[in-house]
């Protein structure tokens, strides 16, 4: 676990979050067209609609890949490779390593921010620190690793 001097830290604000996830999008969509052509031939040739009886699978796919996109590099680093374009690193509130539990939870509260009309991630202007509702759900917040900045 990395020591961060506490006394200078820097917390990123909301729009460098949405360009790092904005980079990370486009990440994902790449897996994500990647699954959906594995689908489809499977599926000979036809896409897998809601009416498909292999949709739900299809959902929970997607859905774990997502995830595990996330995580994986949360748990690894505690960067995607949008946070780590854009020198943003997420850590546990309480000095320890990030967790699949604080990840998940992390994971399904941005879902939920996102969905409220995005008002879990307008808290951040709200919030000393810049976090937002899944940062303060999960136990963890984000730090600006620019130099002087």
């Amino acid at each position: 676990m990395t020591t961060i001097d506490k006394t200078n830290i820097k917390y990123p604000g909301l729009f460098r979050r949405l360009f790092a996830i904005f980079y990370d999008s486009f990440l994902l969509l790449a897996i994500l067209f990647i699954i959906s052509g594995i689908a489809m031939a499977l599926n000979h040739g036809k896409a897998i609609e809601p009416d498909n009886p292999y949709f739900p699978l299809y959902f929970i796919v997607v859905f774990t890949a997502c995830f595990q996109y996330f995580s994986w590099f949360w748990i690894h680093g505690g960067q995607t490779l949008g946070m780590k374009t854009w020198h943003i690193k997420m850590l546990s509130d309480k000095n320890e390593e990030i967790s699949w539990k604080n990840t998940l939870v992390r994971f399904i509260t941005a879902l939920v921010s996102w969905g409220i009309f995005t008002l879990g991630f307008l808290w951040s202007f709200i919030d000393k620190k810049r976090r937002c509702w899944h940062d303060l759900s999960s136990g963890t917040y984000l730090i600006d690793l620019r130099e002087g900045k």
